[in-house]
C-alpha cells in the first residue's frame, strides 16, 4: 500500500511540475506568437549621411559557399569607398584562400588551436588598420547572400533605429530536404516570436548570431569581452545591460544556408540549448536589479533564457501524450489541451510560404526533432559542471 501510495504521489509531483514548466513556456510563447500578427509602423527615413561599414565573414571550414558571400556582398550599389570586406578565413583549404584573395577584401587567415566566432571577430578587430575610420560594423555568416540594395537599407535602417545595434531579417535560401524545410521553419517563427512580436510590444529583439549591425566604437570594444561560443547572446546581454534597444527590421532579407541534414540539425539545437543553459546561469545574478531599475528588456531575456528550448518542450508534450494514457486517462487531457495550444501558437508565427505541397513530408519528420530535445535535456546535464568550471 506504502509503495503504491509513494507511486502516485511521485507520479503527480513529477506530471505537474514538467506541466507547469511547460505551460510557462507556451504561454510565453504565445503571447508574443498573436503581437507578431500586428505591423509596427515605424517611419523608415532615407538617411542623411552613408554611413562607413566593415563587413566582417568570420568562415570557419565553409570551403564550398564562402566565394557567394564574397561576391554577394561586393556587388553592392552602396559605394565601395564606403565599406570594406573582411574575411577571417579559419582552418580553410589553401585553394580557397587564394580564391579569396583575388578579391578587393581583408583576407586574414589565423590558425587557432580551439576555434570560435568570437576569436574570429575579436581577431578582425585587432587586425583592423589604425587609421580606418568605421561607422557600422556589420556581422555576416560564411553563408549569407545579400541583396544589392542591402548595404543601402542597413544604412537607412541604423540611422531610424538611433540605437547601437540592430538585427535583420534572417530567411532560409534552401528547401531542398526534410531537415532544411524544418530549419526555414524554425527560423521565421523564431523572426516572429522573438523579433517581431516583441518589437510589436516594445521590447528589444533578440540577436540571430548574424545579419546584424552594430555601432562599430561599442562593437570594438565589447565584442572583447565575449567568451563563449554564443558570443551574440553574450552582445546581446551587453547591449541591455548598458540599456540600449535592439531594433528589428523585418524587410532587410539575409539570406542563409540551413543544415540539410536532420543530424546536423540535431547537433545545432543541441549546442542551442547548452548555450541557453549557460547564458541564464552568467545573467541570472542580474533579473533583481533589472525588476528594480525597470530594465524590462534585460528581465524578460533572462526570463526568456530560463524557459525550456521549444525542441525540449515539444518533446516533453509528445512524450507526456503517449505514456499517460496507459497510466491515467484523465492526467493526460491536460497535455493534449497544451500541445494543442502549442501547435497553434507555432502556426500563427509560421508564414504562409512556407506551408507549401512539402509541408505533409515535413511534419513526419519532426519526430525525430522532438526526440532529439529530450535526448539534449541529458546532454545539457552532462555539461553543467563544466560550464560553471569556464562561468566566473
Amino acid at each position: 500500500m506504502s509503495m503504491k501510495f509513494d507511486f502516485w504521489i511521485l507520479l503527480y509531483i513529477i506530471d505537474w511540475t514538467l506541466f507547469a514548466l511547460v505551460a510557462i513556456t507556451v504561454l510565453y510563447l504565445g503571447v508574443f506568437a498573436i503581437a507578431s500578427l500586428f505591423n509596427r509602423h515605424t517611419a523608415f527615413n532615407k538617411a542623411k549621411k552613408q554611413n562607413r561599414f566593415v563587413i566582417l565573414i568570420p568562415s570557419y571550414m565553409q570551403d564550398d559557399v564562402i566565394e557567394h558571400t564574397v561576391v554577394s556582398i561586393l556587388g553592392q550599389v552602396y559605394p565601395m569607398r564606403m565599406f570594406d570586406v573582411v574575411v577571417i578565413s579559419d582552418h580553410q583549404s589553401e585553394m580557397t584562400n587564394m580564391k579569396l584573395a583575388q578579391y578587393p577584401i581583408t583576407l586574414l587567415t589565423p590558425d587557432f588551436a580551439e576555434s570560435s566566432k568570437a576569436k574570429s571577430l575579436q581577431y578582425a578587430i585587432l587586425n583592423l588598420p589604425e587609421f580606418k575610420i568605421y561607422d557600422i560594423a556589420l556581422v555576416l555568416d560564411a553563408d549569407n547572400i545579400v541583396g544589392q540594395e542591402f548595404l543601402t537599407q542597413v544604412n537607412d535602417a541604423f540611422e531610424t533605429a538611433a540605437t547601437k545595434a540592430i538585427q535583420l531579417h534572417r530567411i532560409s535560401r534552401n528547401r531542398d530536404t526534410a531537415a532544411a524545410r524544418m530549419g526555414s521553419i524554425f527560423e521565421e517563427i523564431n523572426n516572429a516570436i522573438f523579433r517581431r512580436g516583441h518589437i510589436v510590444l516594445g521590447m528589444s529583439a533578440a540577436l540571430a548570431g548574424s545579419g546584424t549591425a552594430y555601432d562599430f566604437n561599442w562593437f570594438k570594444t565589447n565584442v572583447m569581452k565575449a567568451k563563449t561560443a554564443g558570443e551574440d547572446k553574450e552582445l546581446e546581454a551587453f547591449l541591455l545591460r548598458q540599456g540600449y534597444f535592439i531594433d528589428y527590421f523585418d524587410h532587410i532579407l539575409v539570406y542563409g544556408e540551413k543544415q540539410r541534414t536532420t543530424l546536423k540539425m540535431n547537433e545545432q539545437h543541441g549546442r542551442w540549448a547548452i548555450q541557453q543553459i549557460q547564458n541564464f546561469i552568467r545573467n541570472i545574478k542580474f533579473l533583481p536589479g533589472a525588476i528594480f531599475s525597470k530594465q524590462y528588456d534585460l528581465a524578460d531575456k533572462i526570463i526568456q533564457w530560463m524557459l525550456l528550448p521549444r525542441t525540449t518542450m515539444v518533446g516533453i508534450i509528445m512524450l507526456m501524450s503517449v505514456v499517460l494514457p496507459f497510466i491515467y486517462m484523465t492526467l493526460v487531457i491536460k497535455w493534449w489541451i497544451l500541445g494543442s495550444l502549442a501547435l497553434f501558437f507555432f502556426a500563427l508565427a509560421t508564414p504562409d510560404y512556407l506551408v507549401d505541397e512539402m509541408w505533409n513530408k515535413t511534419f513526419l519528420r519532426s519526430p525525430f526533432v522532438t526526440l532529439w530535445g529530450i535526448i539534449s535535456t541529458k546532454l545539457i546535464g552532462n555539461k553543467l559542471d563544466s560550464l560553471k568550471k569556464k562561468i566566473r
